[in-house]
């Protein structure tokens, strides 16, 4: 048997080990282990499926043996399995970090007995939006992930959790509900939500009537990607959770938003003009959202704004439309996933160690914990795409697939790239400056910085905590050493989806398709003169992009 016939495992797994760790509610040593076994087995079972999609390219499964485009699709290609690997990696780094937290603070009204089943919960979400083969699937895997999120950002009831909560919800709530609007329309208008079928048939719709429903579905997963001006939500919500909700809510849950945008603009929306518009859209994310992070003097809303700008860093490899930016994009996503996420975790523990997250308050921790001084160095210069880590890779990658479609917008957000990655290096370097390599009496309080385990103003980092984020910071590092195969599969997956074909014929039945290669589309496929699918020689494969002649 095919391994990708045990995709749907990527699901289930979680999904059973939430119900598992519910029955073990008042066992809180068995809930532990039940959490990291699943996660563990899940990892290594998504390994298996990158390795398969590797060598044989996208696949699909269809559940309860109902064939596409009538029943419930699951698709792996390189793409996805790539971001579930990476995303499993992450979600159990930071379950090691949670779980070692809890048992330093052997705090008897921490909520841990209802962290284990949410967080499962919010992984299986995770995979399923991942594996969507239609939309109505990606639209249940972002309500699986939302609900627990919700539970997760008020873990202990305190104020501020439940007013930031309160705002997560109503944004969320309104993405959702536009998102289920456009699923409506777009069945309405086509009679499938099949992403496969999609791209074929809404070439059908009347030109306005596709843009509207294109709009729709940027609108709503612009929300949940945090692209401004829809990102004003997450500095005020993300900071206020949990260390590790925080990090795992950074890594993962506005790339979601990102991989579904990319997902649709690639395969149901390739030509439709609107590349442009992303274009600013992505400068305004890296300017506005860095020059937010420049003003904070609190490290966790800092590193919330640069989560905004670099999210305008995939928008505009997305908007380039040809191989290489959306090659370096992908790597870039992945890169960020793992980055964003260990600053995070560094961040919980200088939280732990200096007493608190304000900059401003901090100082002399270099000289306190060298170890804790090296752990937010690596990831800091790796945001800010110092050479050679991956982040200047993927950057680079960026710019020169800007540089390859010509345009003078395009040149302009290189240009706006370079100054956002200055300026994140200045971001970074203040936050060191500060918390890190002054002396604790230059601090605003000095008095109240008592750098002392013996005090019980501050507290020791246990290694169960130190130990996954120096292993999530090793991740981030091995994107740099393994970058060569790493990008070769992201430039694969890139091909791949401009394409369009490998992913179409992996869903629907190859011998009705046979005429895609050649550029006509028979009537008894979609009974319209579509735009050709078309093989793109390697050769020519990093000068497609919109508007070019590739296109």
């Amino acid at each position: 048997m095919n391994i990708v016939q045990f995709a749907p495992l990527a699901v289930v797994l979680p999904f059973v080990g939430a119900a598992l760790a519910f029955l073990l509610i008042k066992v809180p040593k068995a809930q532990r282990w039940t959490s990291i076994i699943v996660l563990t087995l899940t990892f290594f079972l998504e390994v298996a499926l990158l390795v398969d999609t590797w060598n044989s390219g996208p696949q699909a499964v269809f559940l309860g043996g109902w064939a596409a485009p009538f029943g419930i699709t699951m698709v792996v290609d390189q793409f996805s399995a790539l971001l579930l690997v990476v995303s499993t990696v992450v979600s159990l780094s930071v379950l090691y970090y949670a779980v070692g937290q809890g048992l330093a603070d052997a705090d008897p009204d921490e909520p841990i007995s209802i962290f284990h089943p949410t967080y499962l919960i919010l992984v299986a979400g995770v995979s399923n939006a991942f594996l969507a083969g239609d939309l109505f699937n990606l639209y249940v895997g972002f309500e699986i992930l939302l609900a627990a999120s919700y539970v997760l950002m008020t873990l202990g009831g305190t104020s501020p959790r439940i007013r930031a909560g309160v705002t997560y919800v109503v944004v969320s709530v309104i993405s959702s509900l536009l998102f289920l609007v456009a699923i409506a329309w777009l069945y309405a208008a086509t009679g499938t939500i099949n992403l496969a079928d999609l791209a074929l048939k809404i070439q059908e719709l009347d030109p306005a009537t596709a843009q509207v429903l294109h709009y729709m579905l940027l609108l709503a997963f612009g929300i949940k990607a945090a692209v401004f001006p829809l990102s004003f939500w997450l500095p005020d919500s993300y900071p206020t959770a949990p260390a590790p909700v925080t990090a795992v809510f950074a890594g993962l849950l506005t790339k979601v938003g990102v991989y579904a945008m990319i997902r649709t603009e690639t395969l149901l929306f390739p030509s439709d003009g609107v590349n442009t518009l992303l274009m600013v859209l992505a400068l305004l994310t890296m300017v506005v959202g860095i020059l937010g992070a420049i003003a904070q003097s609190d490290i966790k809303r800092a590193l919330s704004f640069t989560l905004v700008s670099h999210i305008g860093y995939m928008v505009f490899g997305m908007a380039l439309a040809n191989v290489i930016g959306l090659a370096s994009t992908i790597f870039y996503t992945i890169h960020h996933i793992t980055v964003q996420t260990s600053l995070f975790l560094v961040t919980g523990l200088i939280e732990r160690r200096g007493g608190t997250a304000n900059m401003d308050r901090l100082g002399g921790l270099a000289k306190l914990s060298p170890l804790l001084g090296v752990l937010y160095f690596i990831p800091a210069m790796n945001l800010a795409g110092i050479p050679p880590f991956s982040g200047f890779l993927g950057k680079v990658g960026i710019m020169e697939g800007g540089a390859a479609v010509g345009t003078w917008l395009a040149y302009v957000l290189i240009g706006a790239s370079v100054v956002t990655s200055l300026l994140t290096l200045l971001v970074m370097a203040r936050i060191w400056n500060r918390a890190f390599w002054r002396k604790p009496e230059d601090a605003e309080y000095p008095d109240k910085l008592l750098f002392s385990k013996d005090t019980g103003e501050t507290k020791a980092m246990p290694a169960s905590m130190v130990g996954p984020t120096i292993a999530l910071v090793g991740a981030g590092l091995a994107f740099t050493v393994l970058a060569g195969p790493i990008f070769q599969a992201s430039e694969h997956a890139a091909a791949d989806m401009l394409e369009r074909t490998p992913y179409i014929e992996a869903v629907l039945n190859p011998s009705n398709l046979d005429e895609l290669k050649g550029g006509e589309l028979t009537p008894d496929v979609t009974g319209t003169n579509a735009p050709p699918l078309i093989d793109i020689p390697p050769a020519e494969r990093d000068n497609v992009s919109e508007g070019g002649d590739g296109k």
